[in-house]
């Protein structure tokens, strides 16, 4: 017996819709809510993802303002261009897309962003607000996934939670957040022992460290609420017979285009074990922009409607 899917689209089109009159309430009283998006170099994960993120924008009437320096730019020159926009009364957001380059200091450059303009809530203020509970912008896949287990009434307090992965980005915040909805929370990594031990133990099993279907059977507890952060492109055959050898549909797909998608689980174990479960692509992916956008709009009403 299969388990419910945790439709991120849906969840996302819900969120969308909510911001919409918020949106144009802001847009007839003072200006619409505007985000800054800084895109450095020509990484074609990044462009994508800018690209969806413009789109949103446009889409529900936020202004986007793109800086795109070179690839090549130093640390001094790129705090030149990010600073002059954390005091830009007409920005509301800066989002500097990462990962930076390798040359560039990224601490130096998001300590430019404070917390009222922070709209990935990745800033050290933000992270601060978050392990005291107090309000800043949260980050965005963290806090759309948290979201979506309240919108399809899934109960956290009491429950025991396994987030695997420990980044600053998803699962340090990850933890964090749902330690503040009561669950007991374990956080998992690279140097964990009896890592499918901790992993089978969990009620909530969130998994954001980017290996292709490393969790199998043995880590997901029977009924557990199972989160896929992981988005992985396989291009191997072997690997993708291996994961996807019930699934003809998708190794239809592997052989025209010559990739596929594939989280941190196993999709057939996951499927088959969890009671609710978000499918990649479509579970984990929409709720980042869906939370993006309303950080935004938080962000714009905290400095036009005080």
């Amino acid at each position: 017996m299969s388990g419910v899917v945790l439709d991120g689209k849906k969840i996302n089109q819900e969120i969308l819709n909510e911001l919409r009159p918020r949106i144009a309430a802001l847009t007839a009283t003072k200006r619409p809510p505007a985000l800054a998006v800084v895109l450095v170099g020509n990484d074609p994960a990044s462009q994508i993802y800018v690209r969806s993120k413009v789109k949103t924008c446009n889409d529900l009437g936020i202004r986007s303002i793109e800086i795109r320096p070179s690839e090549n730019i130093t640390t001094d020159d790129l705090i030149q261009q990010v600073a002059p926009l954390a005091n830009d009364p007409e920005v509301d957001g800066i989002l500097v897309q990462m990962p930076l380059p390798k040359q560039i200091d990224v601490e130096r450059v998001m300590s430019y962003v404070d917390a009222s303009r922070d709209v990935d809530g990745f800033g050290m203020q933000s992270l601060g607000a978050l392990v005291l509970n107090r309000p800043a912008p949260r980050a965005c896949t963290p806090a759309g996934i948290l979201e979506m287990l309240k919108r399809y009434r899934i109960p956290i307090a009491g429950k025991h939670a396994v987030v695997v992965g420990r980044s600053d980005i998803v699962g340090k915040p990850m933890a964090l957040l749902l330690l503040h909805e009561n669950a007991t929370v374990t956080i998992c990594h690279s140097r964990t022992r009896n890592l499918a031990e901790e992993c089978s133990r969990a009620d909530i099993l969130v998994a954001a460290m980017g290996r292709p279907a490393m969790l199998t059977a043995e880590y997901i507890k029977p009924g557990a609420i199972v989160v896929d952060v992981g988005t992985n492109r396989l291009s191997n055959a072997a690997e993708v017979q291996r994961v996807f050898k019930d699934e003809p549909a998708k190794l239809a797909s592997f052989e025209k285009t010559g990739t596929a998608l594939v989280g941190d689980i196993d999709p057939k174990a996951m499927k088959e074990l969890a009671s609710y479960y978000t499918p990649v692509p479509g579970g984990v992916g929409p709720l980042t922009i869906a939370m993006l956008m309303a950080n935004a709009v938080e962000l714009a009403e905290a400095h036009l409607l005080q």
